[in-house]
């Protein structure tokens, strides 16, 4: 990129490095309460106001209650004996990361696919933000084509770029 460039990491930029362990006991707290499938009383982690940004497909959520009506609910219905396993996490300050898979049994309707009793493997990563002892927000991408495929629906209609990945076609070019 030639010129200006945009500015990086407003967000986390003035993050208190002295909060890495109050961060670290809240999200280690959250995942297992997340574990034990606790909805009613999951506001001891997050705070009433938060913000869960969702990517396309999983939307967002403004506020605990509609995060737990409008996700946590319909998840668990969809998705029974769910098991999330961070496979990584990283604490900074205020700031905390990680990625890793719910392993689940799909016992309700998803996405317009009805109960097919199949184990399936969620993958995710999530950032949040945690002030005062609360999770304030929280960045999340599901891998929902994923699960789908697991299913049997491909939404990428056979076109996904994993054809790439086996050396069968060549990337479009850009011209450069």
């Amino acid at each position: 990129m030639i010129g200006s460039r945009p500015e990086q990491a407003v967000l986390s930029r003035g993050t208190d490095l002295s909060k890495t362990d109050e961060t670290r006991a809240v999200i280690e707290g959250m995942v297992d309460g997340l574990n034990d499938h606790r909805i009613a009383d999951i506001g001891e982690f997050f705070s009433q106001s938060f913000r869960w940004m969702g990517n396309t497909g999983c939307g967002t959520k403004n506020g605990l209650k509609e995060f737990q009506d409008n996700w946590q609910k319909p998840f668990q219905a969809a998705f029974t004996d769910k098991v999330c396993i961070d496979e990584a996490r990283l604490y900074m300050g205020e700031w905390a990361a990680a990625f890793g898979r719910q392993e689940a049994v799909h016992s309700g309707e998803f996405m317009g696919v009805a109960a097919s009793g199949k184990k399936v493997e969620i993958r995710y990563m999530d950032f949040w933000k945690v002030e005062d002892g609360k999770i304030t927000d929280n960045w999340v991408m599901v891998d929902f084509p994923h699960v789908l495929a697991q299913l049997g629906h491909d939404v990428f209609n056979g076109e996904g770029w994993e054809a790439f990945d086996r050396g069968q076609q060549t990337p479009p070019q850009t011209g450069e």
